[in-house]
């Protein structure tokens, strides 16, 4: 087994700052759905297709967190281990669960004290649902199949639909990758399945729940990314200039999928996802490769939205309990529209408050003690980026 260095896995602050903007993109997209900049007034000079393009594009994100997630996953087993090929598997599992688990627990344990309480918006009320089988789809990891059999479930309960896949797919890629054992078939494989996004959410295209939430679309976003990274890994890197190439790309189609969506649609049908996952690749891979050509990562300005990346499934969870809190309270408030953008950025701020606490109060404690325990104190003292 390949020896990690304690630095192989130091966090890439461009990579951080990409989750930052699709976090941000998700807690905007939640609030704007209830509150619409469109409304305010003296925001009518902005053209409309900007609100909509930062109002209307969480699930979009979610994609870029997918694409992101995977290549990350990858890129640590790599480094880990050498090779996909000698995962182990028990280790690979027991960081996902220190990860995943302890903050999806205690979610769910506050969520059904909230639906015992009848606390609007966290009661379980549709006559197909009920609260031990949520709990079960939460826990179960299909939130998103229980979704589009029985209808939307309350806020705070939806947004693991995107856990659902994502964890599912982490459950069989180490699977894979030991019983194929050779790159030049795992490679198909995932290409087979990341291609396969315009498809199969066509097919899913019945069930409107089922067409955003289904797992084989989230999961070709995941392989995706897992492409990227064994692409990325085995290249020499390479000129700035090629670096720099690969990012305007993707800031080009990522600035395409959110600024010109309809146009996209229109034009591609279910193919425009594909230039999100594409141009989400090529983001990602600059970002890898710009640190690993010890070039600085940083950008001027943009601490506090990598900030917002390095909590973001800290704020993904929680978000909706900000954004529930903001709306009754801008509701109460008389519901000036003229102060609209402060209520947001009011969001934005509570919501990376709460990530703050949760990573402090329970993910790191937590992530740390269960590694310690599952894997031995020597790893478990191994930083390694939030994925």
């Amino acid at each position: 087994m390949v020896v990690l260095q304690r630095d192989a896995l130091a966090r890439n602050p461009r990579i951080d700052l990409l989750r930052g903007v699709a976090i941000l993109l998700v807690v905007v997209h939640h609030l704007y759905l209830r509150v619409p900049l469109t409304d305010c007034a003296w925001l009518s000079r902005v053209p409309k297709r900007v609100l909509l393009g930062f109002g209307m594009h969480g699930y979009e994100a979610v994609f870029l967190f997918f694409v992101i997630s995977g290549f990350l996953i990858t890129s640590n087993a790599l480094q880990r281990w050498g090779r996909l090929d000698r995962i182990d598997i028990g280790e690979f599992y027991a960081r996902r669960f220190a990860r995943i688990v302890p903050c999806l627990l205690v979610l769910v344990a506050v969520l059904c004290v909230l639906h015992a309480l009848r606390v609007p918006h966290y009661t379980i009320e549709h006559a197909n649902q009920s609260l031990p089988r949520a709990v079960l789809a939460a826990l179960g990891l299909h939130a998103n199949w229980y979704q589009a059999k029985t209808g939307w479930l309350p806020g705070n309960w939806d947004v693991l639909w995107s856990l659902s896949i994502e964890e599912v797919f982490y459950i069989g890629l180490p699977l894979l990758c030991l019983t194929v054992r050779r790159t030049w078939l795992l490679v198909p494989l995932l290409l087979a399945l990341a291609a396969s996004l315009p498809w199969t959410r066509a097919a899913a295209a019945g069930n409107e729940i089922w067409h955003e939430f289904a797992y084989l679309p989230g999961m070709a976003a995941i392989a995706t990314g897992v492409l990227s990274a064994i692409w990325a890994a085995h290249k020499t890197t390479p000129s700035r200039s090629w670096i720099r190439a690969f990012a305007i790309v993707g800031v080009l189609g990522l600035g395409a999928t959110v600024f010109a969506d309809d146009l996209l649609s229109r034009a591609m049908h279910e193919f425009a996802m594909l230039v999100l996952t594409g141009s989400s690749a090529c983001l990602v891979i600059a970002s890898y490769w710009h640190a690993r050509a010890s070039v600085d990562a940083r950008w001027p300005l943009t601490a506090w939205i990598e900030s917002f990346g390095r909590l973001s499934y800290e704020i993904y969870l929680t978000h909706m309990f900000v954004v529930f809190s903001i709306v009754e309270l801008y509701e109460v408030s008389g519901g000036d529209t003229r102060f609209m953008p402060l209520w947001y950025a009011l969001t934005v701020a509570w919501c990376w408050l709460v990530g703050v606490g949760v990573d402090r109060v329970l993910s790191t404690p937590a992530n740390r003690s269960l590694r310690k325990w599952m894997l031995g104190s020597t790893q478990a003292r191994v930083a390694q980026p939030s994925t």
